[in-house]
């Protein structure tokens, strides 16, 4: 009985325990049921892949830790995804469940993965706690989280339109002429910066160093247009931001300088905060291959990772463009290239070639 997956048929749990359990008790049970696709994550990514496949007709499960929506479900305004003009995060995300759902896809919510296991014929066990699903392929799709200065008054405004913001392509427009903070020192922080400033009256770089970690090009770009006329960026280097504060939205930032200890109040309507991203794959050491950062590797062609049906998909990925669309986009790569899998196994040892893209299947 060891290492064969059973059901309970109270609680529809499967698990190598419980059927232990069940035989020493002479109770009946049923095999787990083998999914055609797991996905891991239930954000864009994951809602887009499982689309896909539900209208595929494959037998697919979503499985969340928390809700369907991740990063995307707190956002109130989305003004830059195709097709609308605006709509809230919640409202997307809930459009997009019901769609899958009507095709067949399953969600199981409050499912965290602990792990991964490739099994002896091929397929995948997927690990949560006592639950256990068995895959004959998986969609990695869960995400990034953004890296936070855990600073007062960061929660309280990132609430929609209180002042607290990641993404400066995203939200830059809801800040025309008004000043904003922004925070950083690498390639994301002073690109976003540069984006923002399009649109602020006042953008002030806050950086804890004097030296920046963005490539030399968008450095360079960057003194440029600080120290052009009239410009409208300002940098305070050695300095970091030790509050953000206001009633009911943001209305200035505490900074304090490293070196000194001098500590200032700065006017402001927003912040963006650009110090990295934190991607939600601990689970996922020493079965795939991360890079340092912790995103997975994979061939950006066709999104397989080291491990034969194991794909990914989204902000959680090497090279990901941490957008909603890319997301989307990103998911519903991975399903078609699971559909391709799934009809020739053998297809992924195959570099990545315009002959094995979909309109040559």
């Amino acid at each position: 009985m060891n290492n064969i997956l059973m059901r309970n048929p109270k609680t529809e749990a499967y698990s190598a325990e419980a059927g232990a359990s069940a035989a020493k008790a002479g109770k009946e049970w049923k095999m787990a049921d083998t999914y055609d696709s797991i996905i891991i994550g239930a954000g864009p990514a994951g809602l887009a892949a499982a689309l896909y496949n539900a209208r595929d007709r494959l037998k697919t499960v979503v499985l969340e830790k928390f809700y369907a929506g991740g990063q995307i479900i707190s956002t109130d305004r989305i003004e830059n995804y195709p097709g609308f003009e605006k709509i809230s995060g919640p409202d997307l995300i809930e459009k997009m469940r019901k769609q899958s759902e009507n095709f067949g896809a399953e969600f199981k919510t409050g499912c965290e993965v602990k792990n991964l296991t490739r099994l002896s014929d091929g397929k995948i066990q997927v690990n949560c706690g006592k639950q256990s699903f068995v895959g004959r392929s998986v969609i990695i799709a869960c995400g990034s989280d953004y890296r936070k200065l855990g600073v007062g008054g960061e929660e309280e405004f990132r609430t929609a339109g209180a002042g607290v913001s990641y993404c400066g392509t995203c939200d830059a427009p809801f800040f025309k002429d008004k000043k904003v903070v922004a925070v950083g020192g690498g390639n994301t922080a002073v690109e976003e910066a540069l984006h923002v400033a399009k649109f602020a009256a006042q953008l002030t770089l806050v950086h804890r160093r004097q030296e920046f970690r963005a490539t030399k090009v968008l450095f360079e770009e960057l003194m440029q247009k600080a120290s052009s006329p009239n410009s409208n960026i300002k940098l305070k280097l050695d300095t970091v931001v030790v509050a953000i504060q206001g009633s009911g939205k943001v209305e200035r930032v505490r900074l304090k300088n490293v070196k000194t200890g001098q500590e200032e109040t700065l006017p402001c309507d927003g912040v963006f905060i650009f110090v990295g991203m934190i991607p939600n794959t601990g689970f996922l050491a020493g079965f795939i291959d991360l890079t340092e950062a912790g995103f997975v590797k994979c061939d950006v062609g066709f999104l397989r990772t080291k491990v034969p049906g194991v794909f990914v998909a989204g902000d959680c990925r090497i090279g990901a463009a941490m957008q909603l669309a890319t997301a989307v986009g990103d998911g519903v790569n991975a399903a078609m290239m699971t559909k391709q899998y799934l009809r020739d196994p053998a297809w992924w040892n195959k570099p990545v070639s315009d002959a094995l893209m979909p309109g040559e299947w």
